[in-house]
């Protein structure tokens, strides 16, 4: 055992003990008793007993609160340690700056300046010092967990992110909306990280477990993503891939770009058609009742784009599904090209995969979606092009077609 009992056996005090603290913290936790731990490190076995369980009241002395183990100096860099606010503490004693200490501590200038500003000790006619056992005991105290978070303590900032929560907004909108509905109010600016971490980690009363369902996921945890596995052309007629799309289209500066896919049903059997705009990401939605087989896909695709103004439509990509076999006799009817994704790349075509996703709030996987109308698909991409978007600035996919439209009408 590389500890030693000091020699000096007079009484040390609290605040000196710390090495013999931690010391017989480690010893308990391998398994030795009280009495034994307290003669290793050299102290009383009631004091051992305070250390471990408190002091009750009564009696001549003070209650004392059972000491928690003493960490010692972290392998991390994320925090201070004890050792450096010793050597904070004596080399402003000695006058030098902060940004000098920061050097000699191999520390940011701006970690040194707020460790002093927040753990010093307030004194007399304005005057200031510090402490570096009082401000490891402020720092030990300030990091215990959990903490009460934002959201809870603000009632009128948690009845509207529930209420925005309700109506199928993300975390991220409603931050943003936030920002816009509350200029010059701070309390009431939230991350949505935040607010996942209330959803997700904490969901014991600070926001409604049942809201995740509001989610576009639609779970409770948070899962990594997986890659699509690759898919083989199926495709007798050939097709014009996404790499031979003309540049302008990238830019999306001009509307009339379109991506689409479909969202499938219950059983593989139902589908909806899925078309966005790729400037504006306004979105239109395929009534397919009667299955997704290429012929009823591309009469649906043709009805849609005929029913759409001619300069508002001028490509489509889609992947590579089997719903497409047909693509060469819409593109003969419309006279509008199709661009295919390479095989497994979903990302080719993100704003139709993004808004997908936000599409099965309203269609949940594993139900059948045949059963939906003509006239409830509208309903419901009338309400998504009314929901704000991050890459739209938060402005809405309608807000933004109608201003890109003003200067032709």
């Amino acid at each position: 055992m590389d500890f030693e009992i000091r020699g000096d056996r007079r009484p040390q005090g609290r605040k000196q003990l710390r090495a013999e603290r931690a010391e017989y913290f480690r010893l308990v936790r391998q398994g030795y008793s009280n009495r034994e731990a307290s003669r290793l490190v050299g102290v009383h076995e009631r004091t051992g007993r305070e250390w471990r369980h408190g002091r009750p009241e009564g009696g001549r002395k003070r209650p004392r609160r059972p000491a928690r183990p003493v960490r010692a100096a972290s392998a991390s860099r994320r925090y201070l340690c004890q050792d450096e606010r010793i050597h904070i503490a004596d080399r402003l004693r000695e006058g030098a700056c902060l940004r000098t200490i920061a050097a000699e501590l191999g520390r940011s200038p701006s970690t040194i300046s707020r460790e002093v500003r927040r753990n010093r000790t307030e004194g007399t006619r304005e005057q200031w010092h510090y402490r570096p056992y009082a401000a490891q005991a402020r720092a030990d105290a300030r990091r215990l967990r959990p903490k009460p978070g934002k959201i809870p303590q603000n009632l009128e900032l948690r009845d509207f992110i529930h209420d925005h929560l309700a109506k199928r907004w993300s975390p991220e909108q409603i931050c943003h909306a936030l920002v816009r509905r509350f200029p010059d109010r701070p309390e009431m600016r939230v991350a949505h990280e935040t607010i996942y971490q209330a959803l997700y980690v904490q969901g014991r009363g600070e926001l409604r477990r049942e809201l995740t369902r509001a989610l576009r996921s639609g779970r409770a945890r948070r899962r990594p993503h997986r890659q699509a596995a690759r898919r083989q052309p199926r495709f007798t007629h050939p097709m014009v891939m996404i790499s031979e799309r003309p540049a302008d289209v990238e830019d999306r500066a001009v509307p009339g770009h379109w991506e689409g896919d479909l969202i499938i049903g219950k059983d593989g059997v139902s589908a909806i058609g899925t078309l966005v705009e790729r400037a504006t990401r306004y979105v239109t939605l395929l009534h397919l009742p009667h299955g997704r087989d290429a012929e009823r896909v591309r009469d649906a695709l043709t009805d849609t784009v005929h029913a759409l103004p001619r300069h508002l439509v001028k490509s489509l990509t889609w992947d590579q599904g089997a719903e497409m076999a047909a693509h060469h006799t819409f593109s003969l009817a419309t006279d509008i090209p199709i661009y295919f994704c390479d095989p497994g790349s979903p990302w080719q075509r993100g704003s139709n995969e993004n808004t997908n996703g936000l599409l099965r709030q309203y269609f949940p996987k594993g139900t059948d979606l045949s059963v939906h109308t003509r006239q409830h698909l509208d309903a419901v991409a009338a309400e998504l092009n009314s929901r704000p978007r991050k890459t739209l600035g938060w402005d809405t996919p309608a807000e933004r077609l109608a201003r890109l439209l003003a200067p032709a009408n």
